[in-house]
Formats: structure tokens, sequence, C-alpha cells
């Protein structure tokens, strides 16, 4: 029998769910306009409209949320594609992970140690992922599933 008080809630209920992404997303987005390295990415005018609404969606999606993104938008290969070819952008990147880890405070998430640090860890995964595709001529594979993030890391 599953005892409910042993059974964690996924990373996307223990933050407070999708008003939980949303509110980060919009914090993150915030911070990266404030960011004189992030602020050109993030202010282009081709932007999508609903690029934080998006964004929210997927991150609420990989902690175990709906799958409002991949129904809407795509899977991860797709979000993979936007982002490939754009060179070396390690310092970006550090800069990104900081502005999320610094957007959970004024999103009001969790303060809980643990949930941070997962969100922490996979953060610098998803980074590190986006950024193996930086080559000019890199090709994303179309069958690159949705990562699942939960309290241990990238679920199989």
């Amino acid at each position: 029998m599953c005892d409910p008080r042993v059974v964690r809630p996924t990373l996307f209920e223990f933050a407070g769910g999708e008003a939980a992404f949303q509110a980060l997303a919009a914090a993150h987005h915030t911070r990266c306009l404030r960011d004189p390295e992030l602020n050109h990415p993030f202010s282009h005018p081709g932007q999508h409209p609903q690029h934080v609404e998006r964004l929210a969606a997927y991150w609420a999606e990989v902690m175990g949320g709906p799958s409002h993104y991949s129904d809407s938008c795509g899977e991860h290969a797709t979000m993979l594609q936007m982002h490939a070819g754009n060179g070396d952008m390690s310092d970006l990147g550090r800069r990104f992970v900081e502005c999320f880890v610094a957007a959970a405070d004024d999103a009001g998430l969790p303060a809980d140690p643990e949930f941070r640090a997962a969100l922490r860890a996979y953060m610098q995964w998803a980074v590190d992922d986006v950024l193996s595709y930086s080559a000019p001529d890199v090709v994303v594979p179309a069958t690159t599933a949705m990562p699942h993030w939960s309290w241990g890391g990238l679920q199989p």
C-alpha cells in the first residue's frame, strides 16, 4: 500500500503549481532583461509574444507538471533547435543559471534547501544541454525527448 505521508510531491507540486512557474518565468525574464549581457537575447524584437508563458509551461512540464508545452509548442528538440548554432555562450549560460536561482527568491518559491538544490541542478544541466548544441552546423535530433526532472535529478 502507498503511504501518502512518504510519497514526495513532484517539484512542480512542491513549487506551487502553474502559478509558481509563471511567477518564476516572469521573475527570470525580468532579471535577464536587467543583466547587461543577457539583455540582448531577451529583448530582441523577434521574441515570441508569449515567451514568458511558454517558458513557464516548459519548466513546469519538466518538473512534473502538465504537458502544456509539448502539446502546444513542440518537444524538447524544438526548444533546443531554437537555441542551437549560436557559438560559445558559456558565460551567458552561467549568468542565465544565476538569474534563475535569484528569480526563485523573487517568485517566492519555497526556500527548502533540497528543493532549491534540485532547481539549480536542473538549470545547470539544462544550460549544459543547450550549450552542447552551440556549433554553427549542429543538428538537433528530432527524437530528443522532453526531459523530466525530480528530486533526484534527470529521470530515465
